[in-house]
């Protein structure tokens, strides 16, 4: 997996929810740059695990649905007799 890179309108506006989380949740303000920081570290350092949830995520759900789509195909069988 390569890194993840956000586009700029991105960026925007997760930096944004950084600095609302730190002013609403700590009382605290934190610049553009720091925020910026602090949003490429987590996205080096924590990326990964949430991308692999993702993943894991993605896997179940489509394992669920193709189980359903085979019991639905097994219903739809028409029942036959075999003549000896």
């Amino acid at each position: 997996m390569s890194d993840v890179e956000f586009n700029a309108e991105e960026k925007k506006v997760l930096v944004h929810k950084i600095q609302n989380y730190f002013h609403n949740e700590l009382s605290e303000e934190i610049g553009q740059f720091d925020a910026e920081f602090l949003l490429d570290f987590f996205n080096k350092e924590l990326g990964a695990y949430h991308y692999n949830k993702g993943l894991q995520d993605a896997r179940t759900l489509i394992e669920e649905n193709a189980q359903k789509l085979s019991q639905t195909f097994y219903e739809m069988e028409k029942i036959t007799e075999f003549i000896k």
